[in-house]
């Protein structure tokens, strides 16, 4: 299916291009598109190195095993074929909770981590499996406690209440989730994404999937009493940072005029990634783990993950820059314009809801246009807002994933994560609509 996409979208650039006499624009596209693919790839080296040395942290004191056991019920249900004990557990639940605090920053190295954990049980390599695919659809749902970027872009622009959107896209975002989440449990089971391959592939599959059984292997040392008295020492004093973030009324620093619930779960966000950068070090520590040395060995995963996702990268962002230069999405929009209308759908939002599977960047300018030319308290404004925080860059996501672990075949992930965005995209109107 991502072979025709692709090819879709090249050739309809082109011709589309060709039309509106913006050949130049499509070939100029084409390569700020593959410049900024290698950009985007070599900028997540350092922050790949510094998530994946801390994941191996977390593996090796037992961090991420104790995680995956604490969630097993709920993960058993989502991903049957992933055995409780192992590390793609862990590396999920981490990846998710991540994307719900809208630490973007991490949460893009643990997904990576968490699909090639996910890889070393694949019996089929080259070809994506169910596991694969629900997690796809889990991160494309895109469940978000905050949406900071359009939170910021509303406050930026003069907005009397930015933090209106909080509410919708939270129950725009549950839509979306359940969508995929239904979406691709029923699409594993139809013949047509059925997975095909050859028997080399299923005894390269087993081979792969003995390699995790050395990490099982690996038991860290138990932690002593005065371990586990330092640990809840730290913990409480974190407790407190979050505490005086929160309210820092309570200490005698100026009030922040927002709902406690919100600033809340602000400060939640902007410790949690001191917290994991320091808790995994410090946890790995009372364990016996040696973390210097381990976390260098982790990161050097990193440069590795980095460089091997360029050409998926290259491939997908040079094909988004065709279309969105040769003027198709604008072309579409007109054409629709009658029947967006006849569904009450604001045609306004139209560029948006097709750029946003496509391109962060490009919906987060279409965003930003909208804010200015409808005013940030507009339900225009607001409606863009919540569609924004409530979908995902599919087809991003999907050529960084897959990239990673070198997925070809992708099966049923790509109409699952439409499905999500699609439901998203509707939640999100019809949400704002009964709201404001």
């Amino acid at each position: 299916m991502l072979n025709l996409i692709w090819l879709g979208m090249l050739l309809s650039a082109v011709l589309l291009a060709g039309f509106n006499g913006r050949l130049q624009e499509v070939a100029d596209g084409a390569i700020k598109g593959a410049e900024t693919a290698v950009t985007l790839s070599l900028g997540l080296i350092g922050v790949m190195t510094v998530w994946l040395g801390m994941m191996r942290l977390a593996e090796r004191s037992g961090l991420v095993q104790l995680l995956a056991r604490v969630l097993r019920p709920v993960m058993r249900r989502l991903f049957p074929e992933v055995p409780t004990e192992h590390p793609a557990m862990g590396s999920m639940v981490m990846n998710i909770a991540a994307n719900m605090l809208g630490l973007v920053n991490a949460a893009t190295p643990l997904g990576l981590r968490a699909m090639q954990d996910l890889e070393s049980l694949n019996k089929r390599p080259g070809t994506a499996t169910n596991a694969m695919c629900t997690f796809l659809a889990i991160n494309t749902g895109s469940v978000q406690l905050i949406p900071i970027t359009a939170i910021t872009i509303l406050a930026a622009s003069g907005a009397k209440s930015p933090y209106a959107i909080v509410g919708t896209s939270l129950l725009a975002t549950a839509c979306s989730s359940i969508a995929g989440l239904l979406a691709v449990k029923l699409f594993e089971k139809l013949p047509i994404f059925s997975p095909r391959e050859s028997a080399s592939e299923l005894r390269e599959g087993e081979s792969r999937k003995e390699e995790t059984e050395i990490l099982k292997a690996n038991s860290p040392a138990p932690m002593s009493f005065i371990s586990k008295i330092l640990l809840v020492i730290f913990l409480l004093l974190f407790a407190g940072f979050i505490v005086r973030l929160a309210f820092p009324g309570w200490f005698g620093f100026p009030q922040i005029a927002e709902p406690a619930s919100v600033r809340l779960i602000n400060a939640v966000s902007t410790a949690a990634i001191p917290f994991l950068l320091a808790f995994f070090p410090l946890y790995a520590l009372l364990r016996g783990v040696k973390v210097y040395e381990d976390f260098v060995e982790g990161g050097k995963e990193g440069f590795q993950v980095a460089i091997k996702i360029i050409p998926y990268l290259v491939a997908m962002l040079v094909a988004i820059s065709m279309v969105r230069s040769s003027g198709g999405i604008d072309a579409l929009t007109k054409v629709a314009a009658p029947f967006l209308k006849w569904i009450h759908f604001p045609s306004e939002l139209l560029p948006m809801a097709l750029m946003r599977p496509l391109s962060g960047s490009g919906s987060l300018a279409i965003f930003s246009d909208l804010v200015k030319t409808f005013g940030p308290d507009s339900l225009i404004a607001r409606m863009a807002g919540t569609l924004y925080g409530s979908t995902e860059t599919t087809f991003y996501v999907i050529a960084v994933y897959f990239g990673a672990v070198n997925i070809q075949r992708t099966r049923h992930a790509i109409p699952a994560g439409l499905v999500a965005d699609l439901a998203g995209i509707a939640a999100a109107i019809f949400v704002c609509r009964l709201v404001f």
